[in-house]
């Protein structure tokens, strides 16, 4: 396998992940069948999501971990490895497919999302039934086969059958532990649990396990790494995973819409518990200020939020110190990941590249 692209892997991982990426996708489009050439046209927009911005932060933890482990960075057990991690993008993809489904969410990356635009060509159609349907159906679809390809993509990787061993325990349960935060999510909005548990339990296993703990866990292990290892990373893992995720939340509500690519105000339009939230009604309530905490409750769910409502909430969470406390736990957690880090026995350059992805990841903008 040549991945015909210039420079050495270690030098732009995320480059490297969209060539091959993209190439796997043009080949499984090639081989639907001629009857579901229409759905082929579908697959172009489930292609087009997944190439379309994006910070492969995935594959690109799971490949530093490979090689801090030990794993070389060229030839073709290299290419192979890069393979089996790239497929961890097309699980990026079906859950944000699916998640902008689930939160009716209008933009990601600062475009429709997948639902939106079939809803969108529904309605441009003049089709029968009902356009948001279909849009939520197509959606569906295409979050699925998204997730069948992944699948494909990491089992076709050309991995030695104890490499394949390795990485199947992190894999597996990785996708358990994302949907499992999917429900855990969904159900917290349901319940109007306002505890602070719930939304570090979301954070855990919907985000820290998918993003940064399992990659770590598969790319460590491809590499051969002993039990101490994977423990350390692990616990670095889910430590930084969680503080992207308390990052992701503050950027929500206070980030740039041109540069998160998403309206701010969203979670509160989609009802989302976050921490954020549950430390602002907290803060507010032991302050006093029951109105402004009755009104925060107000918000969640609301579809029809202005910005001078949303701003109103902005205000109040900073007044109420719960910004402050977020952005203390980002730093704590931080902290203790990148100690996990030192006490790894993870190697050079790989480990001071995993310490610059987590900062990276809980000091962003986007």
């Amino acid at each position: 396998m040549t991945l015909e692209i210039d420079g050495e892997i270690d030098v732009a991982v995320h480059r490297h992940v969209e060539v091959l990426l993209r190439r796997y996708l043009a080949q499984r489009r090639g081989e639907l069948p001629e009857l579901a050439q229409t759905f082929a046209a579908a697959v172009d927009t489930l292609s087009d999501f997944a190439l379309r911005g994006g910070k492969r932060i995935r594959p690109t933890f799971a490949w530093w971990g490979w090689r801090a482990a030990g794993g070389e960075g060229t030839g073709p057990r290299a290419e192979a490895v890069l393979t089996a991690v790239s497929a961890l993008e097309l699980i990026q993809t079906c859950a944000l497919v699916h998640d902008d489904l689930m939160d009716a969410s209008e933009l990601r990356r600062g475009k429709p999302t997948v639902h939106v635009r079939f809803t969108e060509a529904h309605r441009a159609g003049g089709w029968l039934g009902e356009p948001e349907r279909f849009g939520m159906a197509a959606a569906i679809l295409l979050g699925d086969i998204a997730l069948a390809w992944a699948d494909d993509m990491f089992t076709g990787a050309p991995l030695s059958d104890e490499m394949r061993r390795a990485a199947r325990e992190p894999w597996l349960t990785m996708r358990s532990e994302m949907f499992a935060g999917q429900y855990l999510d969904v159900l917290a909005q349901a319940e109007g649990d306002e505890s602070e548990d719930r939304p570090f339990g979301v954070a855990r296993l919907k985000t820290a396990a998918y993003t940064v703990e399992r990659p770590l866990h598969m790319g460590v292990a491809l590499a051969g790494a002993g039990q101490d290892t994977v423990d350390a990373v692990r616990t670095f893992g889910t430590d930084i995973g969680i503080a992207f995720q308390l990052r992701d939340d503050l950027l929500g509500m206070y980030g740039d819409t041109e540069v998160t690519g998403k309206p701010v105000g969203d979670d509160l339009r989609e009802g989302k518990r976050t921490l954020l939230v549950s430390l602002g009604l907290r803060y507010a309530d032991e302050a006093g200020r029951h109105a402004d905490a009755e009104h925060l409750r107000g918000t969640l769910g609301d579809p029809e939020l202005t910005r001078e409502t949303i701003d109103r909430v902005r205000e109040l969470l900073v007044q109420v110190g719960a910004v402050d406390e977020l952005e203390r736990r980002i730093e704590r957690l931080t902290t203790s990941g990148l100690a996990a880090l030192e006490t790894s026995g993870l190697t050079e350059p790989g480990r001071t590249r995993l310490a610059d992805l987590a900062i990276a990841a809980t000091r962003r903008d986007r």
